[in-house]
């Protein structure tokens, strides 16, 4: 089963596959999928993280294989129909990663702005919850889980260890960022970075209220010299705020700059195509460092 139908960008709709762990609904951005495959037992690899199955070879690349219901810490029911697993193939973050899961459902067509966020009170692997035919399916933050992992593939402060004796910089720099986690890592390596004075927003419709307020104040371009954005949020995704600002005769000259794990050549296409300066994959944190230089300072 091939995955995606190409949306057209900035249109802040996404493609969502539903699946199935144990008796509960998931789902992920079609934009990370690869394919969708039966499951096939993988290759155990020794001394491997428990939530790691092992690995297997589709075709000429060897994938690892997580089991998700185990990462999930869900159990599946003794009387469900084990011909149901497929292994959901994902390439984020410039990773290929395989997940067991128990059944694949479908593929709904939905904006961000019906996608909720889920109660700060819950610590949870879940960036966005979906209520769809009288169900709520938990949008799931894969990044997330894979860093669980092996925290290697997250952001890494080595990244920044050629960043030496930088002074303090009070350029203002709004970041929309969902996940709290990589929300606090981002604005911790930008200060460490020198950068002090930074506008953290939860999702792109929250920052397109903020930039529109700046804007009636007249003061836009004092408050915000620099936008970073990720692509998948709640509410307005990275391309639909790009888009209303680069679309807009007063603030198109506004650098935005797309931070995120799902960059790829289609991607790039996409960022483009809404004018986005700066296209970075996370956790390329090095390189976002030395381009905000080069667009505040230029």
């Amino acid at each position: 089963m091939e995955a995606g139908v190409l949306l057209e960008t900035g249109t802040n709709e996404l493609e969502i596959l539903e699946f199935k762990i144990g008796d509960n609904f998931y789902g992920i951005n079609v934009a990370k999928v690869r394919e969708i495959l039966p499951y096939q037992k993988p290759t155990p690899i020794p001394n491997a993280h428990p939530f790691i199955e092992g690995i297997f070879m589709p075709r000429e690349d060897i994938i690892t294989l997580v089991d998700l219901a185990k990462a999930l810490h869900v159990t599946e029911n003794e009387n469900s129909d084990k011909t149901s697993h497929m292994n959901v193939v994902t390439n984020f973050n410039k990773l290929n990663i395989a997940f067991h899961v128990h059944g694949v459902v479908g593929i709904h067509r939905v904006s961000w702005e019906d996608i909720n966020k889920p109660d700060k009170t819950i610590n949870s692997s879940a960036t966005g919850i979906l209520k769809w035919e009288n169900k709520l399916i938990a949008i799931l933050d894969f990044e997330r889980i894979i860093a669980d992992i092996n925290p290697e593939t997250g952001l890494k402060m080595s990244d920044l260890s050629h960043l030496h004796d930088r002074k303090r910089n009070d350029v203002p720099i709004l970041i929309a960022e969902d996940s709290p986690l990589l929300s606090k890592l981002i604005k911790d390596f930008l200060e460490k970075a020198g950068f002090s004075n930074l506008i953290m927003q939860e999702n792109g419709a929250e920052a397109w209220e903020t930039i529109e307020g700046f804007k009636n104040e007249g003061t836009v371009f004092d408050k915000i010299k620099c936008v970073i954005t990720d692509i998948e949020m709640p509410q307005m995704d990275g391309h639909h705020l790009t888009k209303l600002i680069k679309s807009d005769k007063q603030l198109k000259e506004l650098p935005v700059v797309i931070f995120s794990s799902l960059i790829n050549d289609e991607m790039r296409i996409k960022g483009k195509s809404v004018g986005a300066d700066a296209q970075i994959t996370k956790p390329e944190i090095g390189t976002l460092i030395e381009v905000i230089d080069s667009l505040v300072n230029a």
